[in-house]
């Protein structure tokens, strides 16, 4: 096991690399101010250094607002989202208070959610147990629209980069609505917006502008989606975050 000294003081960080694709993105980001305590928490219990995505996103921020905030992308946490923040990698994985080297996630870890109930996750490593599709270390996403986990054939650092790029528009195809950005805009940090009909059921995919929106806590559209998905998807989606 790498001490924090060794995960954090690296000859090549991707902070630099990762601050150049911001500049250049045309897609709407907010980079959130991070906890650097926080930061190197996330580092120590992942074991990543700051070489990598992952570990630049958990040192230098607290978090990305992707596209408006309709995407959150986790980092080393802002604060509390009672106080209009984005948790941590550590918070919304559940990382054990103090470091523990026998602790990894049970199913994968999770570094994004969409406001709709869209779950991003970085597999680990045996996929094929946890029930999710893909390699190890490659990313995952749980559709809100199917109620599944789909393979993404790419690492975490492909998916920061492709997040950037502004390939969003085609990736949600069937699931934004004319008005969505005014209404994700409008939304606080720790809230999703409830779809009814359902993002998954015929209604929806037949005529999506007819749907009605609330804004509910992100957790409750976490929550109705793991239900459905489990009582009428083809398998229990395990963790989809804590926030």
């Amino acid at each position: 096991m790498r001490g924090i000294d060794e995960l954090v003081n690296v000859d090549d960080p991707a902070w630099p690399e990762l601050q150049g694709i911001l500049r250049a993105s045309s897609v709407p980001v907010q980079v959130l101010p991070g906890d650097i305590n926080e930061g190197r928490r996330c580092l120590l219990q992942m074991q990543v250094t700051g070489r990598s995505m992952l570990g630049a996103l958990a040192l230098h921020t607290g978090g990305l607002l992707v596209d408006n905030g309709w995407l959150r992308v986790f980092g080393g946490g802002s604060g509390s989202v009672a106080d209009g923040r984005l948790p941590s990698l550590a918070q919304v994985n559940r990382f054990p208070t103090d470091f523990d080297p026998g602790w990894h996630p049970a199913t994968g870890l999770v570094v994004g959610h969409d406001i709709v109930g869209g779950v991003f996750a970085l597999n680990g490593g045996d996929p094929a147990t946890a029930g999710r599709p893909g390699a190890p270390g490659q990313m995952t996403y749980f559709a809100p629209d199917t109620l599944e986990w789909e393979a993404m054939e790419m690492g975490h650092s492909g998916w920061v980069s492709w997040l950037l790029s502004g390939r969003l528009e085609t990736f949600y195809d069937g699931m934004r609505w004319p008005g969505w950005r005014e209404e994700t805009v409008a939304l606080a940090v720790g809230q999703g917006l409830s779809v009814y009909p359902f993002l998954w059921s015929e209604e929806a995919h037949a005529d999506l502008a007819a749907t009605s929106r609330r804004p509910v806590p992100m957790r409750e559209v976490l929550g109705v989606a793991a239900d459905f998905a489990r009582q009428m998807g083809p398998s229990d989606p395990g963790f989809l975050g804590d926030v």
